[in-house]
């Protein structure tokens, strides 16, 4: 394999500085956060709703809350609380290290080289186009189809294009995970989130969807503008990316390299091109979740090296060398996901609800919903799956907002702009971990990048609730 196929993607944390920086250990981070969460277990009374089956998926009673005596986690049970969020997230984990050897596959097939090599040539003076389009896909995707944790594979995809334009790590980056993350927030017809939150809510499935579609727009544009001028800002100063001049070395790399699509190589990105219709028949026919797109990723794997004539024991080599690039990441997930083990231990978390919920009734209709929104967002840090956050919070949300005058559809969109936005900051999220993982990010560096774009999204939010009440945003 070429130098600059080793080059052209690159799963390891590179991270070359000119001067010194504070920053984060995210694992540090995330280990004071699992503290913090046991001493709340013997601070805070402990209570629980109690769980019912509903249109065939487990939520709680709104009116069956109940305190109950308290269970402070002691010190070996945190500790335990490691290795269990290992397992209970164990499904995103393996997926991720899938994909990293996946990746570590058809990278050593030279495919990606080649096809960066090529669509480099082909976007020659027309790149800023590239912004917009591709983010518009995966917009759509999350949008339309709930995709999340399958747009991670196109991130090492897309960060060599984007090194070859002249942009940087953080805009390829950014096409795929701020993309996706402009559908969850909107989600016009999201399946796994505003589909599950109405059914919740008793809604009619995806209706109020003109007010979404508006709002899908607003931060589309406004999402793309901000990549798109942190873009152009790295092209015509490469030392001003998130890595300075270190994503200039390879970009020059990229740039110089004159390499050509075989018919070999074309063969590899049609059945990735197969692959890929195949997972969205599969996921909105079928209900594919990680584990089936999964198993479609390693068999294609194999059909990647016997295309590129790959042989066993460098195939092996591939996929192992790619996988372990993404251990650390994939252990950030299970440490993320042990601070919900210890809260939900600790039974602390039905009780937040219900204190907030009981605090709400006794302020005006426009302050609750103020108030609705910002637990949702706070709620979400928690609790950053969107699927378990709408069937966590809106048995109880819906039925209180009839008691405030504010209607459940009002809820629901407190419930969507809460959801996305969180995905793309809070370091609890698996999927956003992954990503940040596999390009090579440090989450204290993209969350100083991303803070304007989430604060213009937070402020549009609080508006786009607000003015959901002042019209009484209705099922339509």
């Amino acid at each position: 394999m070429s130098q600059v196929s080793e080059k052209a993607v690159s799963f390891e944390p590179e991270e070359k500085k000119e001067k010194k920086e504070w920053k984060i250990n995210v694992f540090a981070m995330l280990l004071v956060l699992l503290v913090i969460a046991a001493v709340i277990t013997h601070i805070l009374p402990a209570g629980k709703y109690e769980q019912i089956e509903k249109n065939g998926y487990t939520t709680v009673d709104p009116n069956s809350f109940k305190w109950i005596e308290s269970t402070p986690l002691g010190f070996f049970d945190t500790v335990k609380s490691i290795p269990t969020g290992m397992v209970e997230a164990a499904n995103i984990i393996f997926f991720i290290l899938i994909i990293g050897g996946f990746f570590g596959v058809l990278k050593a097939s030279g495919t990606v080289e080649a096809l960066v090599s090529t669509m480099a040539k082909k976007l020659a003076n027309r790149e800023k186009l590239m912004i917009p389009i591709i983010m518009l896909f995966f917009a759509l995707g999350g949008s339309l189809m709930g995709m999340a944790e399958e747009a991670l594979v196109y991130v090492p995809l897309f960060i060599p294009l984007a090194l070859a334009v002249g942009f940087d790590t953080i805009t390829g980056t950014a096409m795929v995970l701020v993309g996706a993350s402009v559908g969850f927030t909107t989600a016009i017809m999201n399946p796994f989130t505003v589909g599950l939150a109405q059914g919740i809510a008793g809604l009619p499935m995806y209706s109020g969807m003109g007010f979404r579609l508006v709002l899908f727009v607003v931060i589309y544009v406004i999402a793309v503008t901000f990549v798109y001028r942190h873009a152009m800002k790295v092209k015509r100063d490469p030392a001003s990316g998130i890595y300075g001049k270190f994503d200039t070395n390879k970009q020059d790399s990229l740039l110089t390299a004159k390499v050509e699509l075989t018919k070999r190589h074309k063969w590899i990105l049609t059945a990735f091109l197969i692959n890929y219709i195949i997972l969205v028949f599969g996921v909105i026919k079928y209900e594919w979740y990680i584990k089936e797109i999964a198993a479609l990723f390693i068999i294609l794997t194999i059909i990647i090296a016997i295309l590129g004539k790959i042989s066993l024991d460098d195939t092996v080599e591939s996929f192992t060398q790619g996988s372990a690039s993404l251990i650390g990441g994939a252990l950030i997930i299970g440490v993320s996901r042990a601070i919900l083990v210890v809260l939900n231990q600790g039974h602390i978390i039905d009780p937040l609800l219900y204190q907030v919920s009981e605090e709400m009734k006794h302020v005006s209709p426009f302050l609750s919903v103020v108030g609705m929104y910002n637990f949702q967002v706070a709620i979400h840090f928690i609790l950053a799956s969107g699927s378990g956050h709408a069937m966590l919070t809106m048995p109880i949300m819906a039925p209180l907002a009839d008691l405030l005058d504010i209607t459940r559809q009002t809820a629901v969109l407190s419930f969507s702009f809460a959801d996305g936005i969180g995905n793309i900051i809070f370091p609890t999220g698996g999927t956003l971990m992954a990503g940040l993982a596999i390009a090579g990010i440090s989450w204290t560096r993209w969350a100083r990048w991303i803070l304007p774009l989430i604060l213009i999204e937070y402020s549009i939010g609080l508006i786009a609730v607000i003015i959901a009440h002042l019209i009484g945003y209705g099922p339509s």
